[in-house]
């Protein structure tokens, strides 16, 4: 976990028993900490449906794999529906941020979230296909058409439990490739590299307009590193002093 500001950033693992483990620490330290009205964004990769890879997809609201818009949990031997609903204000004002420059699209819609990698999301290259490549493409079609245009594993738990806490949400990933075309990911490293710091971009425009600081800057194009440890220290103090109001 990393705080600049009145910004954490936490990393929450991959699929929806992590993301949700995580959600419930955190909404508790917001909890006890005071703050008001937080916002949370989930940042990460996705399987683009129409989408080619290197764009960003802003999540209207997440589905799971039968196209159920609510997180089914069972709870003392009960299952609980809990609706995944996304604060659609704050997607549209993130697609608002976009800039005719910027080396990707941003796209609104539905996203899917599965509970498995390879046969929740059709994919042919598993351990196990019992499907046929046109029974893939038939799913993808037809959840295209009920306008899903992502999918990923973690949006439906996100999506639900930020809405029962009364939590603003927003939902941005960048796609790896359009699935519709295939499963295998055959982007080189450094431009996978580049693509997962577009939902980053993103959201950070969104931050600094909300903070009133100037939210077009060039972006780096090196990594940056800490090297004096008094360059450390001072970036620390500046970070727990923040305040928000000034």
């Amino acid at each position: 976990m990393f705080k600049v500001g009145p910004v954490l950033c936490l990393s929450h693992g991959m699929g929806i028993p992590s993301v949700g483990i995580l959600l419930h620490e955190i909404i508790k330290l917001m909890y006890h900490a005071g703050v008001k009205d937080p916002i949370f964004f989930r940042l990460g990769t996705c399987g683009g449906i129409g989408i080619e890879g290197g764009n960003l997809v802003v999540s209207e609201s997440a589905v799971d794999g039968m196209l159920n818009p609510y997180l089914e949990l069972p709870v003392l031997g009960k299952l609980q529906r809990r609706p995944a609903l996304l604060d659609k204000a704050l997607a549209a004002e993130l697609k608002d941020l976009a800039t005719d420059t910027d080396p990707f699209t941003v796209h609104v819609g539905k996203t899917m979230c599965t509970y498995d990698f390879y046969e929740g999301q059709g994919r042919l290259d598993g351990a196990f296909c019992e499907y046929t490549e046109a029974d893939k493409l038939e799913f993808l079609q037809r959840v295209h058409s009920a306008g899903v245009i992502n999918m990923e594993m973690e949006s439906l738990c996100f999506a639900a439990l930020c809405h029962h806490a009364g939590i603003r949400s927003a939902v941005v990933c960048v796609t790896l490739l359009n699935r519709l075309n295939g499963d295998q990911v055959s982007s080189s490293k450094a431009q996978l590299n580049e693509w997962q710091e577009f939902p980053q971009r993103l959201v950070a425009r969104y931050i600094k307009k909300t903070l009133g600081l100037p939210v077009m800057l060039p972006q780096r194009t090196l990594p940056q590193h800490v090297r004096d440890p008094r360059h450390h220290k001072s970036m620390r103090h500046q970070s727990e002093s923040f305040d928000i109001d000034n």
